[in-house]
């Protein structure tokens, strides 16, 4: 349940879609890549992913470690079923 607290937070999923292709973008690029994100609500995320051992500052931009690629890879089903799915139309 932790996990699905930490994941369930604005912006969390986002940050390591984010950084799901080994690129290790500085602060700024990340924000932007997020696009609306506000630098307090990011650096919130990025302390807690980081606390979670998923995420981490390495030189001057962020990184997933191995956690986070691991999740990365258990989440990748998941969207592949997303890319399929589509919501009953309300009536």
């Amino acid at each position: 349940m932790a996990l699905l607290d930490l994941l369930g937070r604005r912006w969390a999923l986002r940050v390591l879609w984010e950084l799901r292709d080994g690129s290790s973008p500085t602060f700024r690029q990340l924000q932007q890549r997020c696009g609306g994100v506000s630098s307090s609500v990011l650096a919130d995320r990025l302390r807690e992913l980081g606390q979670a051992d998923l995420v981490e500052h390495a030189g001057e931009g962020y990184l997933l470690t191995e956690q986070g690629r691991t999740l990365q890879e258990s989440l990748a089903p998941l969207d592949a079923w997303a890319s399929g799915w589509r919501p009953k139309a309300a009536d």
